[in-house]
């Protein structure tokens, strides 16, 4: 099974959450792979490591940036990778 490479940590009442799943979804449509969005109000430790700094954006399971989405820099990370 392929886990997607993109995952944006969010939670409820998240204001910066919309602009960044906007950006994410225009990056990851343009590059072709998926992403999945995790609430981390589901997770005690994700809450934990990340719930003061939300969203943040996973690239392969590795932390690629929080609060906003460098468009211009996942897209090149992502290239890089593929």
């Amino acid at each position: 099974m392929r886990v997607n490479r993109l995952t944006l940590l969010t939670t409820k009442d998240c204001h910066l959450c919309g602009e960044a799943r906007a950006d994410l979804e225009a990056v990851s449509r343009s590059a072709g792979v998926a992403w999945t969005e995790i609430d981390v109000a589901t997770d005690p430790d994700l809450a934990r490591e990340y719930g003061d700094r939300l969203p943040v954006v996973l690239l392969d399971g590795a932390e690629h940036g929080y609060w906003e989405v460098d468009v211009d820099r996942l897209e090149r990370d992502l290239a890089a990778s593929a």
